[in-house]
């Protein structure tokens, strides 16, 4: 059961990594140095003051550069690479007590995968809110991923069965949105 609940702690931080990178990894950070979260052994960085200072910032300059039209959109494609990272690295510290080959299996393909499915689709409706409205309606979309990837850490680390059947949403979401997209590219080449 240990392992289970790591693991759906872990898939749900990395949601979060997809929605921002930094703040996950801030909240972990706290919730280690609280006494709410144990970190495997290789991963105890994580909580040490210059990691918790420099996630501090990195998650200020975050929010903030995510609310400036057309920034956010370069933000994006920084940013997908780096989720996928961070999420590699928030499932791995919070699998402990798995072997190794297991530990980066599930990292890999289930945190990077959780982290990239969520920022391919906060990207994807980045774009169609700048092409729709000019980037007016982004900084809501910005609040709106706040909120998500500060709602998914919180509920990995408190109901992380919860957040696992949330980024299943999401994911569904996603993919329903990137059919949408391709079947309206289809249907514009056609004609």
């Amino acid at each position: 059961m240990d392992l289970l609940w790591s693991t759906c702690v872990g898939l749900g931080l990395s949601a979060a990594c997809g929605f921002r990178i930094f703040l996950p990894m801030l909240a972990m950070g706290l919730a280690a140095n609280t006494g709410h979260l144990t970190l495997a052994q290789d991963w105890m960085w994580v909580a040490s003051p210059l990691a918790m200072v420099s996630f501090g910032v990195a998650t200020i300059c975050e929010i903030g550069a995510y609310y400036f039209p057309w920034v956010d959109n370069l933000l994006d494609t920084i940013a997908t690479p780096t989720a996928v990272v961070a999420g590699v690295i928030a499932t791995s510290s919070v699998i402990g007590d798995a072997s190794p080959m297991l530990t980066w299996t599930v990292a890999v393909i289930g945190g990077g995968g959780s982290a990239a499915v969520v920022q391919v689709g906060t990207g994807l409706a980045r774009q169609a809110s700048t092409l729709t409205t000019g980037g007016l309606a982004n900084p809501i979309l910005s609040t709106l991923e706040l909120m998500g990837a500060a709602l998914m850490s919180l509920m990995a680390m408190l109901l992380p069965f919860v957040a696992v059947g949330m980024l299943c949403v999401l994911a569904f979401v996603a993919y329903r949105i990137f059919r949408r997209l391709r079947r309206g590219r289809l249907t514009a080449a056609a004609t």
